[in-house]
């Protein structure tokens, strides 16, 4: 069989030589770079294995257009162009488009997407592995309709549980992985009859359905107004200080990098670490002294949960790329975003993709859009340059607007960059700075946006999955987002 199979793909090859040696743009890297690609692909052969491990990365907010401005800016701080750079994750066989909505909301929230990845079925706005029978806010609702996680069922078998964020730990995203609740924001609070997020923590490490936790968010697990080990205070009206009692009832805790370096990843013991108040440092902002960062954080939580021979599952989610769309920071978007991309590629180098499903994606995207006709190696923070004929690279020369003013290559539709400022009558009016280069590359520049809020907003577009190992060929073509689940369970249940 394999003698036939060989020999068939010997023919395959001589065949698209013949056929190459036809055409005139035979000789372009373009077109031979592209025939390369399609041999590969040729010679892919699905891996059909039981799965011992699953990581699920999610970088929160990291849509089609947000991943591209990640691409470039990544390639751009590495000398090139920016456009033919390829990110690690990018390079997985195996992509799919995610409808990202919820049962409710057109545009969605993390919380039901990330329920929706980690119970096989779409969630109701705000709310977090409920079934669409749950209400937002309704405490009542919770009754009856608790959902079973993925971490539950891979505990079950044997296997061990982590997460790791750059968002407080009791986020939505993070939360998805083992809390159940009708509000989101139910951090360190909630009403009586139902379960505070941070204590449903503490309740799945001292259960075992969770063994390490890395994140930020020390603010809901210690009583009011005592202060942490990480300089901020308490939230928590019941009293209870869940950091201690953690500690404890075994669990090894980390506050900062001096402690984080210290922890003994020998798989012993349940493993907490809170590294801030809130949530983590932005990477741009981040210092080692200060705490660790996300690719720290992954290889620390690989290393422990790596330690259970029955295998693991694993989150991992670069939280913070969302809040500095938010912020409509598109420095700040595209450091963390790069973070994130590094962290993927070292778990990668940690574990093997015959036994380990690696699944890449976003819970949604932003509200983020890409100017005008830019030349090649326009820096994807900066101005939109034009396009010179006889040249690849940009004229140098910023494009303009119909109102003779620049434009930056990223914009978002809303957002605290609003071009439209609140008059003393309250009306709302405005006019386009005259920016230039260094002001929009500035890392605290806010980019241009049209509609004035707060806080950019999430968009309904979809999001893509990039898949390597175990089943993996199951992720392609365009899916609901809790099929997501069912492709992981499909790897570990797999005979």
């Amino acid at each position: 069989m394999k003698t036939t199979v060989t020999a068939a793909l010997l023919a395959t090859l001589s065949a698209s030589a013949a056929f190459a040696q036809d055409l005139p743009q035979a000789g372009s890297d373009w077109f031979t770079d592209a025939q390369k690609v399609i041999q590969e692909k040729i010679a892919a052969q699905p891996n059909t294995k039981k799965a011992k491990n699953v990581i699920l990365f999610v970088a929160d907010g990291n849509g089609v257009g947000t991943n591209y401005a990640v691409r470039l800016f990544d390639g751009q701080s590495k000398g090139m162009l920016g456009s033919e750079n390829v990110l690690p994750y990018e390079t997985y066989p195996y992509t799919a488009l995610i409808k990202t909505y919820n049962i409710n909301a057109q545009t969605p929230d993390s919380a039901p997407t990330a329920g929706s990845m980690n119970t096989g079925v779409k969630q109701i706005f705000n709310t977090i592995n409920l079934s669409e029978a749950g209400v937002n806010k309704d405490c009542a609702s919770e009754e009856g309709n608790k959902l079973t996680t993925f971490s539950e069922i891979v505990t079950g078998m044997g296997k061990s549980v982590g997460i790791v964020s750059t968002a407080r730990i009791t986020h939505a995203t993070p939360a998805a992985v083992y809390a159940k609740t009708a509000d989101r924001n139910w951090e360190g609070e909630a009403p009586e009859g139902c379960t505070d997020i941070a204590q449903q923590l503490f309740d799945a490490m001292s259960a075992g359905t969770v063994d390490l936790a890395f994140g930020g968010g020390s603010r809901y697990f210690a009583p009011k107004d005592v202060e942490t080990m990480d300089g901020g205070k308490g939230r928590r009206i019941d009293g209870r200080n869940l950091i201690e009692e953690a500690k404890a009832a075994g669990a090894q805790y980390a506050y900062d990098t001096a402690s984080f370096n210290a922890l003994k990843l020998d798989g012993s013991t349940p493993v907490l670490g809170l590294f801030e108040d809130s949530h983590m440092k932005y990477e741009y902002d981040r210092t080692d002294d200060d705490e660790p960062s996300l690719t720290d954080l992954t290889k620390a939580a690989i290393e422990q949960l790596s330690q259970n021979g029955d295998g693991f599952y694993l989150e991992v989610e670069a939280g913070r790329v969302d809040h500095a769309n938010h912020a409509g920071n598109a420095y700040r978007t595209l450091t963390d975003g790069q973070e994130f991309a590094r962290a993927v590629a070292l778990a990668d180098e940690l574990t093997d993709d015959e036994d380990t499903l690696i699944i890449v994606t976003a819970d949604h995207e932003h509200a983020i859009a890409f100017n005008g006709y830019c030349g090649r190696g326009s820096n994807i923070l900066g101005l939109c340059m034009g396009i010179k004929a006889g040249q690849v690279e940009n004229s140098g020369e910023p494009l303009l607007g119909a109102d003779g003013k620049p434009y930056t290559v990223i914009g978002y539709l809303n957002g605290a960059g609003s071009v439209m400022t609140e008059q003393a009558d309250g009306d709302y009016f405005g006019t386009r700075p005259n920016i230039d280069e260094d002001a929009a590359t500035d890392p605290e520049y806010l980019q241009q946006a049209l509609i004035p809020m707060s806080s950019e907003t999430h968009s309904g577009e979809d999001v893509v999955s990039f898949a390597k190992g175990p089943w993996a060929h199951l992720l392609t073509g365009t899916l609901e987002q809790n099929v997501i689940f069912h492709v992981m369970h499909q790897a570990v249940t797999a005979e």
